[in-house]
């Protein structure tokens, strides 16, 4: 299983939202300059939905995810 947009879109919409989501709001924080340990916040919850998007998509297809390896 390729580790794709498309691929992982089909982990679900509401997963997916909160993912690109938690991503803009990470490139926004570091745009408008906020602290340096807000910043690196805000990319460890968009890295992990991230991963539980690709897990869960791994999940569905019968393959154990990187985080339970």
């Amino acid at each position: 299983m390729k580790r794709t947009f498309i691929g992982m879109a089909a982990a679900g919409e509401p997963l997916m939202r909160q993912a690109l989501e938690a991503i803009r709001r990470a490139h926004e924080a570091e745009a408008a300059g906020l602290p340096d340990l807000e910043v690196q916040r805000l990319h460890l919850l968009a890295d992990s939905l991230y991963q539980a998007v690709i897990d869960y998509q791994l999940l569905k297809a019968g393959k154990p995810p990187s985080t339970i390896q």
